[in-house]
């Protein structure tokens, strides 16, 4: 494992927009993982997508040509279609549940909690990130939402939430979103593309973590990214980390031959709120693959330390060339 210096704040990043509240959301990390992506890439694949913070962040700076979206969590996905097809309706959706809260919001939160599980209406789940307790996800054994709500605040108010979702869809223009698994978005991708990784640090056993529908098992997780590995497939990976002395989960295997690399994540929220801020260290693993075709160890090490410039934000103008479709 490669210790690295805070990985420095690329300006052209400031303002990225974000539609979906996410706690675990990588917005901090795509410092570092945006310039690890290649000129020339052609899709860059989330199949653990949330709340999409690496594809957003790239696509601000024109750097795929596609971003492809997939995630096991089905309501999810179909919050995302909404967000990126007709932003302005799940606007309109989320400012009427937002102003019927007002009230008894927290007696509201319930009923659009319940409500939400049985139908899984995309501007309800919206609503329950953004009033939820630090928009943390938790679902029941059922697979039902049943975090808290967070009783200090309302949620984004209507304005902002409208200005974040159409931001976000104007970024993700040409997106291809679909609920799935990540075995073949991962092993299926051509030789332009560049896969991110964000699966589940905890729940990566056969037991239930109940921060994800679904839980994630390691052993054929490994067995994925030996198949990745071998395939030639390049490939981007967030999977452990620390906070502090506590570790979250196990280093990949070496016999894998990912470059693994310590990255400052500045200081954890869940320990500042118990009172003893301590820093976060997100491990960050470059296939092989990818790192050649970086250049080499040396070359990725460049790139985190600012040795390339900044990629200029796109012009938006140049949006619909994004709905072509390219590569696996």
């Amino acid at each position: 494992m490669i210790p690295l210096p805070a990985a420095p704040r690329l300006a052209a990043l400031r303002g990225v927009p974000h539609a979906i509240p996410y706690q675990g959301s990588k917005r901090v990390l795509a410092h570092a993982i945006v310039p690890l992506l290649p000129e020339g890439t052609a899709d860059l694949i989330e199949p653990f997508a949330g709340s999409a913070a690496v594809s957003i962040a790239a696509s601000h700076l024109g750097i795929p040509r596609r971003v492809r979206l997939r995630d096991v969590n089905g309501p999810l996905i179909a919050l995302w279609r909404r967000i990126l097809d007709e932003p302005d309706a799940i606007a309109d959706d989320y400012a009427a549940v937002w102003e019927a809260q007002r009230p008894d919001p927290d007696a509201f939160y319930r009923r659009a909690r319940d409500d939400f599980n049985a139908g899984h209406a995309p501007h309800l789940l919206l609503y329950l990130l953004a009033r939820c307790v630090k928009a943390s996800v938790r679902y029941n054994r059922h697979g039902e939402f049943n975090q808290a709500a967070d009783r200090r605040r309302l949620g984004a108010r209507p304005a902002l939430m409208r200005a974040r979702i159409r931001a976000t869809s104007r970024a993700l223009a040409g997106a291809d979103v679909a609920a799935g698994d990540y075995r073949a978005p991962l092993t299926g991708a051509g030789p332009a593309d560049v896969v991110y990784l964000d699966p589940p640090y905890q729940g990566v056993s056969a037991s239930k973590d109940h921060r994800y529908m679904r839980g994630l098992h390691r052993d054929e997780f490994y067995a994925a990214l030996r198949d990745a590995v071998g395939a030639g497939v390049s490939f981007l990976l967030s999977y452990d980390g620390s906070t502090g002395e506590k570790r979250y989960g196990p280093a990949v295997p070496p016999e894998l031959d990912l470059l693994a690399l310590a990255v400052p994540a500045g200081t954890s929220a869940q320990a500042t709120l118990n009172g003893c801020p301590l820093p976060t260290v997100e491990s960050l693993y470059v296939s092989p693959a990818l790192r050649d075709r970086l250049g080499g160890t040396a070359r990725v090490l460049e790139r985190l330390s600012g040795g390339r410039p900044p990629v200029p934000p796109r012009d938006p103008a140049a949006a619909p060339e994004r709905s072509v479709q390219y590569g696996g």
